[in-house]
């Protein structure tokens, strides 16, 4: 999950596959450390190098298990890291995964429909604000 931390807003992507707004992410290759998936799939996706957060720096600050929509179904385990990057720092981004991006704040991640996010985002929202002090 990319984090402004000086707006206190979030970036989150309309995945095409998914239909979801979701965080970014992939999946980890066989013998890869999870911090190095990251680093990687940011470079892939987003075009920025990853830098952690101060929230939970190299580790993950969320562990979910989930069974995909749509065809092709299966099980995610997912790793929810914290990066850091400013609003302006993401200008372009695999718009073959992605029909868009949107940053929105913690309140307004809250406030949006669940059925349209991943379904752990308000779970994660609420533990990430909870951190920030901003919940």
């Amino acid at each position: 999950m990319v984090l402004d931390e000086t707006r206190c807003q979030l970036l989150l992507v309309a995945h095409r596959k998914a239909g979801l707004w979701l965080p970014t992410g992939g999946h980890v290759e066989p013998l890869e450390d999870p911090w190095d998936t990251v680093a990687r799939e940011c470079r892939e996706e987003l075009r920025i190098e990853a830098v952690p957060s101060t929230v939970s720096g190299t580790r993950p600050l969320f562990l979910t298990v989930t069974r995909t929509r749509g065809h092709g179904q299966h099980t995610d385990v997912s790793l929810w890291f914290v990066l850091r990057a400013p609003v302006d720092a993401v200008t372009s981004y695999d718009d073959e995964e992605f029909t868009a991006v949107t940053w929105l704040s913690p309140r307004q991640i809250l406030d949006t429909p669940g059925d349209t996010l991943d379904p752990h985002m308000h779970r994660f929202t609420r533990k990430l604000g909870a951190c920030l002090g901003e919940l």
